[in-house]
């Protein structure tokens, strides 16, 4: 009988889907229990070898990339405009006592969890949340496209990117009274004309598009028809809640164009939304962000 070859890249490929099963129970089970033996129980890894395993392959311990993805989601908890108190965050995070929760938000944001709620500021949070397993795997994954043209229909919102889902909800009911842009069998997109972790909330700006094939007709939603402009794009893909986008999108001007030789278009960068909302769980949402490229 043949002896089966394996390869060092199918031992590499099966040693990251280990540790990609349990970045995404972290994501999932932020409330539960994240310590060591758990989670080496996820990777089927030695509880013994686990903590240093982990470090080397996501480039923090184990402990520390738990705390900030808690500290991640209080943040964005602490700055959506639904009420939600300090002790709220502190308990959906997974900390013993707000005042704990309180202790390490502060040693990150280098501010009170109160304070960011009032004046959130995630240009602090981008300084601080470093994680090489993230640079890493988006070097490996940028694709350079030709994207053609796409007419679609857009409904703007304007003001705290804490109430784009507002938004959201008001341009899915537009989709499907209309008939014209049926959510399940038409592409999404997405365009943010600014940054919304640098810029003014009420200055920030987010087109909601849906792909169309006839001309719009009138309505009382202000939907309108625009032109998603084709040409050269850098793709790379976005794999959980866009929440947390920013984390994908900085590396890329970071770390990959100034490596990369390319230089950017006079045209804002764009989400090709590949999941369906709500059917998919907001961890398994995958979304392509397109780069426009000279």
């Amino acid at each position: 009988m043949p002896i089966p070859i394996h390869t060092d890249d199918d031992a590499r490929t099966r040693y990251a889907k280990r540790f990609e099963a349990v970045l995404a129970y972290i994501e999932a089970n932020l409330e539960g229990d994240l310590s060591v033996d758990a989670l080496s129980r996820i990777a089927n890894f030695s509880k013994f070898h686990f903590h240093r395993q982990f470090a080397s392959y996501v480039g923090v311990p184990v402990a520390r990339y738990v705390q900030l993805m808690r500290l991640r989601q209080a943040a964005r908890r602490l700055a959506s405009r639904e009420p939600c108190s300090v002790f709220d965050a502190a308990l959906e995070a997974g900390f013993e006592s707000p005042e704990a929760f309180s202790r390490a938000f502060k040693r990150v944001f280098g501010t009170a969890p109160s304070e960011f709620r009032q004046r959130p500021s995630w240009q602090i949070w981008s300084a601080f949340f470093v994680v090489p397993y993230f640079s890493r795997k988006l070097t490996m994954q940028v694709q350079i496209v030709d994207f053609s043209e796409v007419r679609v229909a857009a409904l703007e919102h304007r003001g705290p990117p804490g109430l784009l889902n507002e938004s959201v909800r008001k341009f899915i009911d537009w989709r499907k009274r209309s008939g014209q842009a049926p959510v399940a069998s038409t592409r999404t997109f997405g365009i943010p004309y600014g940054n919304p972790d640098t810029m003014p909330a009420d200055d920030f700006r987010f087109d909601l598009c849906a792909e169309i094939d006839a001309p719009l007709e009138p309505n009382a939603q202000g939907v309108r028809e625009l032109v998603i402009a084709g040409g050269r794009c850098a793709v790379v893909r976005h794999s959980g809640s866009t929440d947390h986008i920013g984390e994908t999108i900085y590396p890329i001007y970071r770390d990959w164009l100034p490596a990369s030789g390319e230089e950017l278009r006079d045209h804002p960068l764009f989400f090709h939304y590949l999941s369906v909302y709500p059917e998919t769980p907001q961890h398994e949402w995958q979304t392509d962000i397109y780069i426009p490229l000279v």
